[in-house]
């Protein structure tokens, strides 16, 4: 029986979401399919295996997976056999995993860091590998490559903070030429609307460029649109396949991290959207170009903005690793699209094993 480990936590500030969503994979996973195992890396990056893993309440997440920090364990960074080798500095003891499915979200999670080390170990795992997951998690990086693609982006401004430090009055000219207020700021390696603002006029323009700056050295400045945001559920490796475009309806004056997680009232969803069938047969077809193109595999939430006045579209965003709950976008859409949730666990792991065994066939020797 395969032993599937699900990782979560993470030295990011999605910490508390990706404890919900492992609640949901943690629950739904087919136990009588494999051994299920959980692994939990705490906010400063170290790992402990979970000896009795419990969902546990929480106010603002409903259900969390819980945390027991027991030992001081390492991590193979080098092949053991395409397993997952876990030991304690303490007692010596083993533990060895077959499949790592991470439920893991934000930078040091899903930005190629952690896949970097799995591919090292040549472990099998759940969702984008290297490449995928560090283009996709980078927005700036992202952009270009769709828009050297030809699929339409929201037009932006990306800024390091060395930059910015050294010239913000410029920088700051530089972006009223080119946006008129409001605009967005945002960091470019973040998830979950952290550190995300609205700015919307001069006095809130430096602090709020500061603020974001917090949560990454790069940020984008980005115009706003007056949209319909429109999500696609992309899966597979070679051939991938979308599901039917969602809506998400924020009650807030966008969606934030606080109308995602905090007020419980923040959003709604529409599956499918109540868009033009059309308009809805391009965003697909879009979204499945820019998971190739972005060098995507396993899974991907695709983010579209849909300006209400012009019908133009554009690709805003793809989350390598989505959120995961049962009332997640990303399951829903698989789910009224004919792959219920735990058919969707099993899909997303046979693509790990097919990608690793593809790579496991390449020649490293001469």
């Amino acid at each position: 029986m395969l032993n599937v480990a699900i990782l979560f936590g993470g030295k990011s500030g999605e910490f508390e979401v990706s404890r919900c969503s492992a609640a949901s994979v943690f629950k739904a996973i087919d136990a009588s399919r494999y051994k299920v195992s959980v692994i939990a890396v705490d906010r400063d990056g170290k790992w402990y295996p979970q000896k009795n893993p419990q969902i546990i309440k929480d106010d603002v997440f409903g259900e969390v997976l819980s945390m027991e920090k027991n030992g001081e364990w390492s991590v193979n960074h080098y092949s053991c056999d395409s397993k997952l080798v876990l030991r304690d500095f303490d007692t010596g003891e083993r533990l060895e995993y077959d499949l790592v499915f991470p439920v893991m979200h934000g930078t040091n999670c899903e930005d190629g860091k952690l896949q970097g080390l799995l591919e090292l170990a040549s472990v099998p795992y759940v969702g984008a590998d290297v490449l995928g997951s560090s283009v996709g998690m980078d927005k700036d990086a992202a952009k270009r490559l769709l828009k050297e693609a030809g699929i339409p982006v929201v037009p932006w401004i990306a800024i390091d903070r060395n930059g910015w430090n050294e010239n913000a009055e410029f920088l700051i000219q530089e972006i009223k030429m080119e946006f008129d207020f409001p605009f967005f700021v945002k960091p470019a390696n973040a998830g979950s609307s952290v550190g995300i603002y609205k700015i919307k006029n001069d006095n809130e323009l430096t602090e709020k460029i500061n603020l974001s700056f917090q949560y990454d050295t790069k940020i984008l400045i980005e115009k706003a649109i007056n949209c319909k945001e429109i999500e696609c559920a992309v899966l597979g490796n070679y051939n991938p396949e979308c599901s039917v475009a969602g809506e998400i309806i924020p009650a807030h004056e966008f969606y934030s991290y606080e109308a995602k997680y905090v007020d419980k009232n923040g959003a709604s969803m529409k599956i499918p959207a109540e868009i033009p069938a059309e308009t809805a047969e391009k965003i697909r077809y879009f979204a499945i170009e820019g998971y190739k193109k972005l060098c995507l595999s396993g899974m991907a939430r695709i983010d579209f903005f849909l300006d209400t006045e012009t019908m133009e579209f554009y690709l805003n965003e793809v989350n390598t690793l989505p959120g995961f709950t049962s009332i997640s976008m990303y399951p829903k859409l698989w789910e009224y699209s004919g792959l219920p949730y735990r058919k969707l666990i099993d899909k997303l792991i046979s693509l790990s094993l097919e990608r690793h065994s593809h790579k496991n066939s390449l020649k490293t020797e001469m």
